[in-house]
């Protein structure tokens, strides 16, 4: 297990999470604005909120992290690792809204750190190829989309909590399959980058990730982020796994570490569901905060608006 993949990884999740804390903040500040404003002016107004702007350029180097980390490190202990963006943004929520975690929070940030290395300690994922086998693509290209539309259409003839775990799958599958593309795109990076910009896993990796991107807007308006997210993390760690070994040649060490592996995978789930209930992760501090300060941050907005009330 290569210690720079693993930092790598690690700081695209933190990036993400920081990016997810901070324009959460902006998005709940700025919601009373949101609604009666036009919507090409309230977007003007994002770009001159610092918080909106940083979280914007974290994002940017969220993928330059993770595409970083893909060039060195297998598909296999990149993507799972990603699912530490939860514990870090329960940290940096924290921070930002002033709330200490209580001890259920804890408990499940603990499960999900201890699965993570219970599983990634166990499967020691094998580097593999940079390039996918000639014609596997075309196998399992197909196959991922195929997967990613039964899901999201069962996900539209379902309702509530089935219908966010649904979509969240959908989105899971196919975020996985955006990580395999964008480790497509690093590996062939030698031959140059005029190359690269006529050849298909590019655009591939855009497209994929915009459907990605609108399938979890799609859970997330379904229901919870507790219906949603262990689908999220598990079903993007685990297509990540499956597509490492088809397409790159990438290895977990089986047999007797099944059963570790199999429990890694259970704390993962448990952590991951945990951590989707703490109002640090799911956006109940920044709704509140948003709620006691009002839509400029300032308190006083909020006391005058009770006093109309009244």
């Amino acid at each position: 297990m290569s210690v720079l993949t693993v930092v790598l990884a690690l700081l695209a999740a933190l990036a993400n999470a920081a990016s997810s804390v901070l324009q959460r903040r902006v998005a709940a500040q700025d919601a009373e604005g949101q609604e009666s404003a036009r919507q090409v002016r309230w977007l003007l107004r994002l770009l001159r909120d610092p918080y909106w702007v940083v979280g914007a350029a974290l994002l940017a180097v969220t993928t330059v992290l993770q595409a970083a980390a893909l060039a060195v490190g297998s598909l296999a202990l990149v993507q799972p690792l990603m699912a530490s963006e939860l514990l870090f943004t329960l940290v940096v929520g924290s921070v930002v809204f002033h709330r200490r975690p209580d001890r259920r929070t804890w408990l499940a940030f603990g499960a999900l750190a201890v699965g993570l290395a219970l599983f990634l300690g166990a499967a020691a994922p094998s580097a593999g190829r940079d390039t996918a086998s000639p014609g596997t693509w075309a196998v399992a290209g197909p196959a991922v989309l195929c997967v990613v539309a039964v899901l999201a259409a069962a996900g539209r003839l379902s309702r509530g909590a089935s219908r966010a775990a649904l979509f969240g799958s959908a989105s899971a599958v196919a975020f996985g399959g955006t990580a395999a593309l964008l480790k497509e795109v690093t590996g062939r990076l030698p031959q140059g980058v005029g190359p690269v910009l006529t050849q298909w896993p590019l655009y591939a990796t855009g497209a994929v990730g915009g459907i990605s991107f609108l399938l979890l807007q799609g859970a997330l308006r379904a229901g919870t982020l507790a219906a949603s997210q262990p689908a999220l993390t598990l079903g993007d760690a685990l297509t990540s796994v499956a597509l490492g070994w088809v397409l790159f040649g990438e290895q977990i060490a089986l047999g007797v570490r099944v059963l570790p592996e199999v429990i890694g995978i259970a704390l993962i789930g448990l952590g991951s569901l945990g951590l989707a209930r703490a109002p640090s992760v799911h956006g109940a501090w920044d709704t509140a905060a948003a709620a006691r300060d009002g839509p400029d941050g300032d308190p006083r907005h909020a006391r005058d608006s009770r006093r109309r009330e009244s």
